[in-house]
């Protein structure tokens, strides 16, 4: 690419967002390399050469940030590397998660934790196993987090230690790994700090070593993706919408009727889609999540509908009501994916 095509940007930088979102995730042709994170990732690793750690992740890009089991390293999700991708993300998802340094760097170390896990087998240890619980231990789907533990130290939000001991474990090494995070002070009197210390003496057993974990494999990487971004970003839609299939459609039932009881009663499907519009704005407006997001789980709603055959119940307004309450719920829980499940 010349030097003025590379001031211009790639020629995708300058599509409208339909005509970007039918562009295929592998035809955006990203590298780390001269990127606007890469600053971001030499950071990390002098962060880590300054505690005396031989070890480096490796990092690639893929369609969101993970480490996986088995690979030292950390996938950096595509829409950080490039401006008019951060736009399309906010728009589509209401949020850039890692948009900012700062963000970014806490997010880096967490992962980083993930891998350097990974990379000398930590979780295998008695001590690992005593102090953060067994990491064979089931994913949850959700989790109901206590605000006021202490057992936990906070870094990332929604008290997200207390998910999984694999995420308790990469939680306290960020806070551990953080420049000036004065953890003793910080934590001081709390039980967590078991935990820091805990890691502030395997680093100093670790220092120098090289890992025995040294896999260096691209897990899913964006360069084998054929999916198109608005592929992506309704299969996102869908991810963070909740599994409990059942309890929605239970909770649509009482929301519309099973049957139409009088000539005229309006389809519920038809009601969702002819209020879209209004919807859409008075939702993302409460929520604060994107148009986009609301459209998309109110368009799952209305085929739910469809597919049970309801219809309105009572007036059209009071129905309308009803139904805003049940799509702020759901958004909010797709949104924060934590908690109980909501009531109406």
């Amino acid at each position: 690419m010349s030097r003025a095509g590379r001031r211009r940007g790639p020629a995708w930088s300058r599509l409208s967002d339909e005509q970007l979102l039918d562009l295929r995730l592998c035809d955006l042709h990203l590298r780390i390399r001269g990127s606007r994170i890469e600053p971001q990732i030499r950071r990390l690793e002098r962060e880590l050469a300054a505690r005396g750690l031989a070890f480096r992740p490796h990092c690639w890009i893929a369609q969101e940030w993970f480490s996986p089991d088995g690979v030292p390293g950390i996938a950096i999700p595509f829409y950080l590397l490039h401006p008019r991708l951060m736009a399309l993300e906010r728009r589509c998802m209401g949020e850039v998660e890692g948009g900012k340094t700062a963000a970014l760097m806490q997010i880096l170390r967490h992962e980083a934790g993930h891998a350097l896990d990974t990379a000398f087998r930590l979780r295998r240890r008695r001590r690992w196993r005593e102090l953060f619980g067994r990491a064979s231990r089931p994913y949850p789907r959700h989790y109901r987090p206590r605000p006021g533990s202490r057992r936990f130290v906070q870094h990332l939000g929604s008290w997200y230690a207390q998910s999984h001991p694999t995420e308790d474990f990469a939680e306290t090494v960020a806070v551990w790994l953080a420049p000036r995070s004065n953890w003793r002070l910080r934590y001081a009197g709390w039980p967590a700090l078991r935990k820091l210390e805990y890691v502030d003496e395997l680093i100093g057993e670790l220092r120098g070593r090289r890992p025995p974990v040294r896999a260096r494999r691209h897990v899913e990487p964006l360069k084998v993706a054929r999916r198109t971004l608005r592929q992506h970003y309704a299969h996102m839609v869908r991810h963070y919408r909740s599994d409990d299939a059942e309890r929605i459609d239970k909770i649509l039932l009482r929301v519309f009727m099973p049957q139409r009881r009088r000539r005229g009663q309006t389809p519920a499907a038809r009601l969702l889609r002819e209020d879209l519009p209004v919807l859409r704005r008075r939702i993302a407006a409460r929520t604060g999540a994107s148009e986009y997001l609301v459209q998309e789980l109110v368009a799952h709603l209305r085929e739910r509908c469809r597919t049970l055959g309801l219809f309105v119940r009572g007036g059209r307004r009071r129905s309308r009501r009803r139904a805003e309450r049940l799509i702020v719920a759901l958004v909010s829980r797709a949104r924060h994916n934590v908690g109980p499940w909501f009531a109406l």
